[in-house]
């Protein structure tokens, strides 16, 4: 990941720079202000600036710091690269796996594995602390396994996280799941990073 990361955001600024504001604004459900130059985007339940100008994100947010700074590289990646080749497509309401994405099959092995173990072990006995820390997020409760949350890293990137509760027979078990267009809207590498970013979040 590190060894794109440099090399991917230049690329995104490149390409969000050649881009019409309003063909982002509507591909991508943000907004633009034509006097300052920047667009604003909602990244679980937070608004962040970014402005082509300065080739700078930033946002006023309580919690933001989280995204700008801990998951930065994550966090800047998936928001550029949103913001560079977003459609205007909806989403279809068929979730998926993201080893079942084209070219998601890489992400079933090695470093590139979600850490869903370690969410589950967090949230094992804590459903109303999954949902709680998920609504804190800007998420809304889904109605999947013991309990659900549907998180929005980015508008037209939805992502459901399962929990199910550990008991007398089985530990604790989470998942992630997609909504389908998601290989519409990113690359493979970026869905990947949406998702780890959104399992990561949830852990602190």
């Amino acid at each position: 990941m590190a060894g794109i990361s440099a090399a991917g955001e230049e690329k995104a600024w490149e390409l969000i720079a050649g881009r019409d504001p309003k063909d982002i604004c509507r591909a991508a459900a943000a907004d633009h202000d034509a006097a300052t130059g920047v667009f604003r985007v909602r990244s679980f339940g937070m608004e962040f600036t970014v402005s082509v100008r300065e080739r700078s994100i930033t946002s006023t947010a309580a919690g933001s710091e989280v995204l700008l700074q801990r998951l930065g590289e994550f966090f800047r990646l998936s928001l550029l690269w949103y913001l560079a080749g977003a459609k205007e497509v909806p989403c279809t309401g068929r979730l998926v796996r993201i080893e079942s994405i084209r070219g998601g099959e890489a992400f079933s092995r090695g470093s590139h594995v979600l850490p869903l173990g370690r969410l589950a072990q967090k949230y094992g006995n804590d459903k109303d602390g999954f949902i709680g820390n998920g609504e804190r997020l800007g998420g809304e409760p889904e109605r999947i396994a013991d309990a659900g949350i549907r998180l929005f890293p980015l508008p037209r990137v939805p992502v459901a996280l399962s929990l199910w509760l550990a008991d007398d027979e089985f530990p604790a078990r989470a998942d992630l799941l997609l909504d389908s267009s998601c290989e519409i809207q990113l690359p493979p590498d970026i869905v990947w990073s949406v998702a780890m970013m959104s399992v990561l979040i949830m852990m602190l």
